[in-house]
């Protein structure tokens, strides 16, 4: 994963058409280590999730070129790699495992990133009616260790859950993506394939009871 690292911060610095176009050949190996790499984990992972079993890493990779229709930031390119490997690929709103590749940015998440707004709904429903469930998956100490669920909130606790909900926090959240940050080291291990999927494995029942509720919403 080294030359994924190396290009990236060539990349970073050089943020323009002409010098990617330049570059193509070190991008396509670049990208070709980190698809192998997510492939690995896929594989692996798949046995102890069959869920994401089969799944293709073309349909989890995100592309590097950046959408810059609504921003004013118009560099061309993203300055990372990443993968959302999920039942369906990316694109599905089902809960699955992120791998961030990024110079001084890199990290492991999973779960649900911006639900549409009936999901979200259900989701804080299922968790104010099973707090004692998600509690229990949150808290867990290898989880816990490692991982912390925040980001984005409602500024009050949405209707119609209690004000004084003791764990308020955790309904008034738009997104359910846990992270673990990495030393960009952390890939160029011998073991960073084993290391990998034993930190996303801690995600696992997490996302069978987000997947839960995913489920119930798409059978309605």
């Amino acid at each position: 994963m080294k030359n994924v690292f190396r290009f990236l911060r060539e990349l970073e610095e050089n943020n323009n058409r002409e010098w990617f176009n330049d570059n193509k050949p070190k991008y396509l190996e670049a990208k070709a280590t980190y698809e192998e790499f997510i492939g690995r984990i896929i594989s692996g992972l798949g046995i102890i999730d069959p869920e994401i079993a089969g799944v293709q890493v073309k349909d989890c990779v995100f592309r590097i070129y950046r959408d810059t229709r609504f921003t004013h930031d118009k560099k061309p390119y993203k300055t990372h790699m990443g993968a959302f490997i999920a039942r369906g690929g990316k694109m599905n709103p089902r809960g699955g495992y992120y791998v961030h590749a990024e110079p001084g940015n890199s990290l492991f998440s999973g779960g649900i990133w911006c639900p549409d707004t009936a999901l979200l709904k259900a989701l804080h429903q299922d968790i104010f009616d099973n707090i004692d469930e998600f509690r229990a998956i949150i808290e867990e100490p290898a989880f816990a260790r490692y991982y912390t669920l925040d980001g984005e909130k409602s500024a009050r606790v949405p209707k119609p859950f209690p004000a004084d909900f003791q764990y308020a926090e955790w309904i008034k959240l738009k997104r359910y993506t846990p992270a673990s940050y990495v030393p960009e080291e952390f890939f160029y291990s011998n073991d960073a394939i084993t290391n990998s999927i034993e930190r996303l494995r801690l995600l696992i029942p997490l996302n069978r009871f987000l997947n839960y509720t995913v489920d119930e919403s798409l059978n309605k």
